[in-house]
């Protein structure tokens, strides 16, 4: 399997943002595994909807094309309220009273968030980019970097979240997905109520450390039931244990 395009180091640099846990070598490698293959699933969806009408370089209205047409791709939605690209994509919201509320503003933050570090991924989207033989516009490769950065920044703090909560072993997808998921797969509200007794004992580390299995965890989190998430859970541990061989 190909090498993820998103390095460790900028793993770690995203959890630093959202949490003080240590994150261990093969969590960074999971989550850079993850993300990896959730940009390729957007990308390569693109890619079909740009072939449709007959153009290699990728519009912004690809990747709305990519995400409309499979629901699994609906991720880093914090970015859709930033990028003019995907106005609408999340529907018209109202407040209590019926009346509709305003999309966020765009502005500068002092505090690191996954919008304003989202330059921090271009590298590595414009690698993974050449290696599915596509090349996008500025404004299609900012929006996949706002996705990858919205998306990890997501990833790393349901993984804080796991390890605050006590355990992965409740998580019964993380295990259970490689032989066949349950067609009606618990909530993530109900996965973590679920066995709370026993969570204290359900980790290995020593809870002030992100390992890979927290990280499997938050990513059945963020990606619900699915081929997506049953692929990004085989690619991040065939990438642990291909570090862990080739050192």
């Amino acid at each position: 399997m190909d090498v993820s395009p998103f390095k460790p180091s900028l793993v770690k640099a995203v959890f630093r943002d959202v949490t003080p846990m240590h994150v261990s070598r093969s969590a960074a490698w999971a989550a850079a595994s993850v993300t990896r293959t959730v940009l390729t699933e957007i990308i390569d969806g693109a890619r079909r909807a740009a072939a449709e009408d007959a153009r290699k370089k990728l519009i912004p209205g690809d990747l709305l094309s990519a995400i409309e047409r499979n629901v699994e791709l609906e991720v880093g939605d914090k970015w859709y309220d930033h990028s003019p690209t995907f106005q609408g994509l999340t529907g018209v919201l109202y407040d209590a009273e019926g009346v509709i509320v305003p999309s966020r503003k765009r502005g500068r933050s002092r505090t690191p968030s996954a919008v304003v570090g989202a330059h921090r991924f271009e590298a590595g989207v414009k690698k993974l980019l050449r290696s599915r033989g596509a090349t996008a516009v500025p404004v299609t490769v900012r929006d996949l970097d706002g996705i990858a950065s919205v998306f990890l920044t997501d990833l790393a703090r349901d993984a804080a979240r796991v390890v605050r909560e006590g355990g992965v072993r409740r998580f019964g997808t993380v295990t259970l997905v490689m032989s066949g998921e349950p067609a009606s797969p618990p909530s993530p509200k109900d996965s973590f109520r679920a066995a709370s007794a026993q969570a204290a004992s359900a980790r290995r580390e020593d809870g002030r450390t992100i390992g890979r299995d927290d990280v499997l965890a938050a990513t059945t989190i963020q990606l619900f039931g699915g081929s997506l998430r049953q692929r990004a859970l085989a690619e991040a541990r065939e990438a642990t244990q291909s570090q862990r061989r080739s050192r």
